[in-house]
């Protein structure tokens, strides 16, 4: 079977799991991006088959919060700045944010430029919320979980993360998100963020960081987040996201 650029196909090895764009072929090797997860991957062009179905993600997730048109108030949401080593992905979270009615700011950025310029992205834009994301992959052939050097990008996370934290230390002025597919959820955890993935060492799916973002932009700055709620909103729930108590970054006044 012939294949081109931006087919959409599954893998027969991984019994059709997870589908995947070509983005590149070379001799007998296709190179494959998630549509609806966070992952690149390659293949045996022997081992893809071509999806016929219809393209769709069934995964639909509502953000909403009921309080928002209530007695006069007015609200004031969180602002959001995404940094995404994936521009496909980074255009789909701004849509989610602007659907959610969300201030964001997105960048691409590469994975490994990121630590050097979040400082100045941080003083520019001073958000309420910082998203670090894009693409990440635990080597499970080299070994230990525990070693950073076997993530193919969380050690580019984790000193984002220190950097920001150098640029706002507190956890309640500066919210962090950050990882992405199998990333190394402790490190990330213990260098400053609020949010990380992934606790299990799965693949997350293209929204979740924007997920988990928008929830904690429209919730109360009095009122503490359900830590589980939330996280069940992501596809694979706490398997994929996890992350520390705390509460939301909107401010609500009055009047209208």
């Amino acid at each position: 079977m012939n294949f081109n650029l931006g087919d959409f196909v599954t893998r027969k090895s991984y019994k059709h799991d997870i589908l995947f764009k070509i983005i590149k072929i070379e001799e007998d090797i296709v190179y494959l991006k998630g549509v609806n997860v966070r992952l690149l991957a390659d293949a045996p062009i022997t081992d893809v088959e071509i999806h016929e179905e219809n393209i769709r993600d069934d995964f639909n997730v509502a953000i909403s919060n009921n309080k928002l048109d209530r007695d006069g108030y007015f609200y004031l949401p969180g602002k959001v700045l995404h940094l995404d080593g994936d521009g496909e992905y980074l255009d789909r979270c701004l849509k989610f944010y602007k659907e959610n009615k969300i201030y964001a700011i997105g960048k691409k950025v590469k994975e490994e430029n990121m630590s050097s310029q979040v400082s100045a992205l941080l003083n520019e834009y001073k958000p309420d919320i910082l998203v670090i994301t894009g693409h990440d992959a635990y080597n499970k052939k080299a070994g230990d979980i525990n070693n950073i050097n076997n993530y193919k990008n969380s050690n580019n996370f984790v000193k984002t993360v220190k950097a920001a934290r150098k640029y706002e230390k507190s956890h309640e002025k500066l919210i962090i998100i950050s990882g992405a597919c199998q990333s190394d959820y402790e490190e990330l955890i213990k260098a400053g963020s609020n949010f990380a993935s992934s606790p299990k060492r799965i693949n997350i799916h293209a929204l979740d960081p924007a997920i988990i973002a928008t929830t904690v932009a429209i919730t109360e700055r009095n009122k503490e987040l359900d830590l589980i709620n939330l996280l069940n909103k992501t596809k694979y729930g706490p398997d994929g996201m996890g992350g520390l108590l705390g509460n939301g970054v909107m401010y609500v006044g009055f009047p209208r």
